[in-house]
């Protein structure tokens, strides 16, 4: 498999003067993947967990609904200008009476490690398509559990200890207990990766948890957590004005700038015992 970690050399600087020295980066690659032999997708991500990061982003545009969906996925024979396979390419087989990804989905998607998928025909299509909508969920969460998930969060992060340069997403009990965490350049594959891990381990709908993102809440991560059924979305930074609409919309609880024991929760508040109640 690749690699997480590349070192280069850099000419540092600082007050003191300059020096040479290797810095260690985190690895970005692009990854196609393909459904029964179309290609479907690039994205850019960290290589690991792909076939998870597969299952979470057919899951949450809607092609599949179930691990059931899917009968296997297999790597394809990429290779590198040294014969070496790159496992860059990903082809997952859908299970019979699985309809291929339709017109709405099927187009020239590219998804790149800061804007997500690029090239949405339409809002309304997206908002259309959930299986698991968290709008009746009756999960409650403890406003001191919620605000202590981020730094459970980055505890988490090795490769961002090394290098610095990765997003992160972990799913958790409305205990504040860790199912799951997930590493990589892109935010939006790092949520994939999370919601492919439980859609494999048959926990979507992801009821009872809780989705902590380490940047911002953009409206295609308030898609995800709703496409997979989490009934509360917390991030460290802001969310957009389309994500909060959407959260509303659909019954989410989006919490942001969830950090030093604060937060702003802009949707469905009474999830957070005691607090005020609000749309």
């Amino acid at each position: 498999m690749g690699r997480l970690i590349a070192r280069r050399p850099v000419l540092r600087l600082t007050p003191d003067g300059t020096s040479r020295r290797p810095d260690a980066l985190a690895v970005e690659e692009p990854l196609e993947l393909r459904v029964d032999g179309h290609a479907l997708a690039v994205t850019m991500r960290t290589p690991g967990h792909d076939v998870e990061l597969a299952h979470g982003f057919l899951l949450t545009e809607g092609v599949i609904g179930s691990v059931d969906d899917i009968r296997d996925a297999r790597y394809c024979g990429s290779r590198d200008e040294d014969g070496r396979n790159t496992y860059n390419v990903l082809d997952i087989r859908l299970a019979e009476g699985v309809p291929p990804p339709s017109t709405g989905v099927e187009r020239n998607f590219y998804t790149t490690s800061s804007c997500g998928v690029c090239g949405k025909a339409s809002l309304d299509a997206v908002r259309l398509r959930s299986r698991y909508s968290p709008i009746d969920d009756p999960t409650r969460v403890a406003p001191a559990v919620l605000g202590a998930l981020p730094d459970v969060l980055r505890d988490r992060q090795r490769v961002f200890d090394s290098t610095g340069g990765l997003h992160a997403a972990g799913l958790f009990t409305a205990a504040g207990e860790p199912l799951v965490v997930r590493e990589d350049v892109g935010r939006h594959n790092a949520v994939d990766k999370v919601l492919g891990w439980a859609l494999m381990q048959r926990r979507v709908p992801a009821g009872g948890s809780v989705l902590v993102v380490s940047g911002r809440a953009s409206f295609e991560l308030v898609q995800k957590a709703v496409m997979a059924g989490v009934p509360v979305l917390a991030a460290v930074s802001a969310p957009s004005s389309l994500a909060v609409e959407l959260a509303v919309e659909c019954g989410l609880t989006l919490a942001g700038f969830v950090r030093d024991g604060r937060m702003n929760v802009y949707s469905r508040t009474e999830r957070l015992a005691p607090a005020a109640h609000a749309s």
